[in-house]
């Protein structure tokens, strides 16, 4: 058999089962760049039923085409090629930023060649003629590298304990259920949504879940649903191929392409229009997306946990969400509850922020003493812990707590006692009043009214609605 021959079994032993455990590469998507048409056949009929997506192309110029547009979690490569070599385009991928495996083959090689391939980025290095069991072996090492650096966290975070979970803070009976049901959930593949109020501390609890999961090695990726235009959230979270609409002069990855192999935090997804809840529904039930004026559908590997601060069934009730949409995120929930129903943790979030806060500002911590407590403890805290670590924020670039700097409705009573909760103003009245206040403070803008607020300017408009407040 000449050293041109592709392979030195017969092309049939390609749809035979291997005895080797190849795992579940459904997931996974491979580009073939090789000029000469029986090895790129081969190798499609090889791979095209055990992974996701498989794309063959005769050429690198060619080849950065396709990865300009899609993502390939491996590439197999020729060395040899008409036009730019293999090797060159290989040191061309890595400076991009490729950071996918890359096999390179070839039938003319030395050990030299063999060594400048590897110190290129090579994940391995095959000599034609080649048997199929050496490239699905060497395919399932690249496969194997990925998963593995996605788990090695798992067995250390199930022995943790409750108050080594960063970013939840206190000692309530709440808080600590909360952070025992993360911890049930975090190494399951479960989608969850996430709900509570604006300001508890939902994408805290969503980056708990990733960071104690088998993906913590693999990326976060937040997206506001209700800081995205309409017009463009499709090709924020698909991408776009170039030319795909009106300025779209280069092609785009979006943030599902960014996320791959971890976790999507869909913030505030009640806010998503309808015609985006059909395509995302379709993507958790598939697998799989589309760029926005592509033809390929791309595999994704990608966890989705979802948060609202609103109850989505009255929207599903009022046609506003996706009824299979609702019991598609609804798998598992998680309630983070308000501040004011877990009083007893706001005198330890506060020194822990204000400690928090002082090491980042680099200004001396400020002393918290009884009657700041008291005050604290008194408010109703409608914008929750973010509120909380605002105003301690606001006091430390102060660099004093004026008691005047606490919020409207909070503090003790002319006798100097904390007023009883019978005598505070509605939750209602005391959010109205600090929406007001935030809303004068910018002269009326709602966008930056919302910024500060932390919440969307929908629900900002909303509530503004609700209390017939112009402007």
């Amino acid at each position: 058999m000449s050293a041109t021959d592709p392979i030195r079994t017969s092309q049939e032993e390609a749809a035979t089962p291997r005895t080797t455990d190849l795992g579940a590469w459904h997931q996974y998507s491979v580009l073939i760049v090789d000029d000469e048409a029986g090895m790129r056949n081969f190798l499609l009929r090889t791979l095209r039923n055990r992974c996701g997506l498989v794309e063959t192309v005769a050429s690198a110029e060619q080849g950065a085409k396709l990865v300009e547009r899609c993502h390939f979690d491996l590439i197999v490569l020729d060395i040899a090629l008409p036009g730019k070599a293999g090797v060159e385009w290989l040191h061309e991928l890595r400076e991009s930023g490729f950071t996918g495996d890359v096999i390179l083959i070839t039938a003319f090689a030395d050990l030299e060649t063999a060594i400048d391939a590897l110190r290129a980025g090579a994940s391995d290095f095959i000599l034609k003629p080649f048997r199929v069991d050496q490239i699905l072996n060497s395919i399932k090492r690249c496969f194997d590298r990925a998963r593995l650096a996605r788990e090695n966290f798992v067995l250390r975070r199930e022995v943790e304990e409750l108050a080594g979970i960063e970013g939840l803070v206190g000692d309530s009976t709440a808080i600590r259920n909360l952070g025992g049901m993360i911890k049930r959930l975090a190494p399951l593949p479960s989608t969850v949504l996430i709900q509570g109020e604006s300001g508890t501390g939902k994408e805290v609890a969503a980056r708990a879940l990733h960071r104690m999961s088998n993906r913590a090695q693999r990326p976060f990726v937040p997206v506001n649903c209700a800081a995205i235009s309409p017009d463009i959230i499709e090709s924020e979270l698909f991408g776009h191929v170039k030319g795909a609409f009106t300025g779209a002069n280069e092609a785009h990855n979006g943030l599902f392409f960014y996320a791959q192999g971890g976790t999507l935090f869909l913030d505030e997804v009640g806010e998503l229009p309808l015609p985006m809840q059909t395509k995302l529904l379709r993507v958790l039930e598939e697998r799989r997306i589309r760029p926005v004026g592509s033809e390929k559908e791309i595999p994704v590997d990608v966890r989705i946990l979802a948060a609202t601060n609103r109850n989505l069934a009255p929207e599903v009730a009022a046609g506003r969400f996706r009824q299979d949409l609702y019991y598609r995120l609804d798998v598992v929930n998680i309630t983070i509850p308000p501040l004011r129903e877990r009083a007893e943790d706001i005198a330890i979030l506060a020194r822990h922020f204000c400690q928090q806060l002082s090491a980042q500002l680099g200004v001396p911590p400020i002393p918290l003493g009884a009657e700041v407590m008291a005050r604290l403890g008194a408010y109703d805290w409608p914008g929750n812990v973010r509120e909380l670590k605002n105003l301690l924020e606001r006091s430390l670039i102060l660099g004093y707590f004026p008691l005047e700097n606490l919020p409207v409705g909070a503090g003790p009573s002319a006798t100097g006692d904390a007023p009883a909760a019978s005598t505070r103003a509605s939750l209602d009245e005391v959010e109205k009043q600090h929406i007001l206040s935030v809303l004068n403070a910018v002269s009326g803008n709602k966008s930056e009214a919302a910024r500060r607020l932390g919440i969307s300017r929908k629900t900002l408009e909303r509530k503004c609605a609700r209390w017939k407040v112009r402007g």
